[in-house]
């Protein structure tokens, strides 16, 4: 019988009030509690509560506090990824962010979700879907990204924008819901 964690990691319906899953999210608000009560001049303190945090993340992760995620473990960053304050990161499921991509204030990124049926809502199960945003991505400030959501690389998301679908490389994108505006860059030549 599979643990309430590997449903969760398997994007199943799974108890979040789990034993285990608790005090790996009790483990994760300690360090989130370090790194964001952090002197800004004390960088050891926030660059070893980020390295614990965060074990998959890349060179030169930078996150200007405050800064909320539920595990840590469940976000792999690539090089030089900027997030500026009060972004949170709800990694109940794997989220995938590619190197020099930047982050506005306030963004947030949802892979946890909820059934649509009342009856399996009312249960207190729920499930997550993975997120996966590429490289050299800037997503403004305020931005929403939505369970299971794909952001190709090199694009924009406009500020107060909500990602409810995927983004395809090379745009620039916002609105709610998040669409295609234009191109930016075409990278076939023509």
């Amino acid at each position: 019988m599979k643990t309430e964690k590997e449903k969760m990691l398997a994007g199943e319906l799974y108890n979040a009030l789990d034993e285990q899953l608790s005090k790996e999210r009790t483990n994760a608000r300690l360090l989130l509690k370090k790194l964001n009560d952090a002197s800004p001049d004390d960088n050891e303190t926030m660059t070893d509560a980020l390295q614990e945090l965060i074990p998959n993340a890349g060179k030169d992760l930078w996150i200007q506090p405050p800064f909320y995620c539920d595990y840590g473990y469940n976000i792999e960053v690539g090089d030089k990824v900027f997030f500026n304050f009060n972004c949170v990161v709800l990694d109940v499921m794997k989220v995938t962010i590619g190197s020099r991509t930047l982050f506005g204030p306030n963004v947030q990124i949802y892979t946890a979700t909820h059934p649509v049926d009342a009856d399996e809502r009312a249960s207190g199960l729920e499930y997550a879907k993975p997120i996966v945003i590429g490289e050299d991505v800037w997503v403004g400030g305020s931005v929403v990204i939505c369970p299971g959501v794909t952001i190709g690389s090199r694009s924009i998301i406009g500020a107060g924008s909500v990602v409810t679908k995927d983004i395809p490389d090379d745009v620039f994108a916002a609105g709610n819901p998040c669409k295609v505006i234009r191109v930016l860059n075409d990278r076939t030549g023509h």
